[in-house]
């Protein structure tokens, strides 16, 4: 275990019809699995069906949705900007889960016209350090309406971007290989 590659999910923030968040997913996806500390596992929202209030007792698919984030040791989530903040599919779903999250790694990927999501991004670093999280400084940021995008809605490499997945990638490895080191020594306790 010591040794292995960091378990990472990927999650889709968006189920909006006519979205690129799977696509700019599956993007990073594919980066990340070209590196062999890291292995990948692409959660996309659109595979769950969340209900729209939360019940007294969970769903199967929120079950589903808190077991796959227990059994992971970092994320990256890949969120749009909607009015300056994240979409309510990815609260919905952040919401399934509590003590699944709790010292682990979470970095972002956004996309948004002009600001590139990162207001969306502002707002996930407050609820994901409630969950007792640590969020990584740096992020992957793409803006819709500067041509970087190919007309699937894929990202169009370019060396800025190549270098914002590795520096996010590196950081979220590091991290993700001390957590574990520190929650196998000891329970994290709040």
């Amino acid at each position: 275990m010591k040794d292995s590659p960091l378990r990472v999910a990927v999650i889709i923030g968006s189920t909006r019809e006519g979205r690129v968040g799977d696509a700019v997913g599956k993007w990073f996806a594919g980066r990340a699995e070209e590196r062999d500390d890291v292995v990948v596992d692409v959660l996309d929202l659109i595979d769950f069906t969340m209900p729209a209030g939360l019940p007294e007792q969970p769903t199967p698919d929120m079950k589903r949705f808190a077991r796959l984030v227990d059994e992971v040791e970092a994320f990256v989530v890949v969120t749009p900007e909607y009015n300056r903040s994240f979409p309510a599919s990815l609260k919905q779903a952040i919401d399934c889960a509590y003590d699944e999250w709790r010292a682990k790694p979470v970095g972002f990927v956004s996309y948004g016209h002009r600001s590139q999501g990162l207001y969306a991004v502002e707002q996930l670093r407050s609820v994901f350090t409630e969950l007792h999280t640590v969020t990584m400084r740096d992020t992957v940021a793409f803006n819709l309406l500067d041509g970087t995008f190919a007309r699937d809605g894929t990202p169009i490499d370019t060396d800025g971007q190549g270098q914002a997945v590795t520096t996010l990638l590196d950081e979220l490895v590091w991290w993700g290989l001390a957590l574990r080191d520190a929650r196998t020594a000891r329970p994290y306790v709040c």
